[in-house]
């Protein structure tokens, strides 16, 4: 390769209906005055990733690959009712990736001091050898930290730690998560307990409750198990948790948030002195974060009249915290990214593997505890 020229991963919606990965090549960047340089060594592909890289309207058994090397072209067909919704992507070649890690290489003349420092990006287009960003999208990492440890340091961490500040915000006092054995669902564990606050936890295996609770999480439960919505109320009552964050938008066959907002309707009863008709007086509220599941959100309204189910994004959330915060949360990031912040992966992947079928198929279950790491110079 070239020392002026870069690589990054492209998807592309075709008239004809197909979404095309790629593997383009590129004129290295150059940094803007207020812009630095980064050598991408390392970027995960998180959830968010996939609506981007290949969609969810993608019919992942149509895949097909042909060519190698910096050649490779994969397609799969999106499924025609869902064409219209994606009509405004048509023929863009888009750069795909959210957040990634790597070392300073060159920068304007606003941030020479930052040249050679590792750092944490969010700055899209990520799956890219080499990066230009603004100055202030980097979280400059501690000296000791490798690439692979600051890959997962925006998205998951910053996304526990506006949990907690949401739940601040809105005067709440204890949590609930659903798909808690993930890597964010770990990191939120350590950060409830770091910060005394209630949390409980909600998974799909008994594999995944052993694991949490040796973690040192209190409440985590198994949402197949017959005895689940009791269980749930109770752990509710305990905790008080009267806000949740649902990771799956869907969830036992749909139902998952409606149970969660009815279990907490129970426990608030259990505490209220004088019936209502109207239910109890305790607003209830869950947020779905992320679609892990794509059944149909079905709610059985048996939780009264104070209750809320919305949607939840991270950037927005940042702009409500104010900066002041955001710069508090980055720091901690910082400081605890081997420890309270760690991430694990299953596989790091070239561009080329990123493309293959069966890798594919692989990262788009969203697996717990099958994360892949990319590398573009790999």
């Amino acid at each position: 390769m070239s020392e002026n020229t870069s690589k990054e991963i492209r998807s592309t919606l075709t008239p004809e209906g197909f979404i095309e990965l790629s593997i383009a090549t590129t004129k290295k960047p150059v940094p803007l005055e207020h812009e630095v340089l980064v050598k991408v060594e390392a970027s995960p592909i998180n959830p968010s990733d996939l609506g981007l890289l290949i969609s969810f309207a993608a019919d992942l058994e149509s895949l097909n690959t042909r060519g190698s090397g910096d050649n490779t072209l994969t397609s799969m067909r999106v499924h025609p009712a869902l064409m219209g919704t994606m009509k405004s992507r048509l023929n863009q070649a888009m750069p795909v990736g959210n957040e990634g890690a790597g070392v300073i290489e060159a920068s304007g003349s606003n941030s020479t001091t930052l040249i050679g420092k590792l750092a944490g990006v969010a700055g899209g287009a990520m799956y890219s050898q080499f990066r230009c960003v603004p100055a202030h999208n980097c979280l400059i990492m501690n000296d000791d930290t490798l690439a692979t440890e600051a890959a997962s340091s925006f998205v998951n961490p910053l996304t526990v730690l506006a949990f907690v500040e949401t739940m601040r915000m809105e005067n709440h006092h204890a949590l609930l998560n659903t798909a808690a054995a993930s890597n964010l669902g770990k990191m939120l564990i350590k950060v409830c307990m770091d910060d005394a606050i209630p949390l409980v936890n909600i998974v799909r295996t008994d594999e995944q409750v052993k694991t949490l609770k040796e973690l040192g999480a209190d409440y985590v439960l198994n949402s197949s198990d017959q005895n689940f919505m009791r269980n749930l109320i109770e752990a509710l009552t305990v905790t008080g948790a009267t806000l949740g964050f649902d990771a799956t938008g869907g969830g036992n066959d749909g139902k998952l948030a409606g149970q969660i907002l009815a279990a907490m309707e129970v426990a608030a009863n259990k505490k209220s002195k004088e019936y209502s008709r109207y239910g109890s007086d305790t607003y209830k509220q869950v947020y779905i974060y992320g679609g892990l599941d794509q059944s149909p959100t079905i709610l059985n309204r048996s939780f009264g009249m104070q209750w809320g189910l919305g949607g939840w994004l991270l950037m927005p959330m940042i702009e409500r915290i104010g900066m002041e915060k955001f710069q508090l949360m980055r720091d901690r990031v910082a400081k605890e990214i081997k420890t309270t912040f760690a991430s694990q992966y299953t596989q790091t992947i070239s561009f080329e593997e990123m493309l293959q079928p069966e890798i594919i198929k692989s990262y788009a279950k969203q697996a717990t505890g099958e994360k892949y790491l990319v590398a573009p110079h790999k």
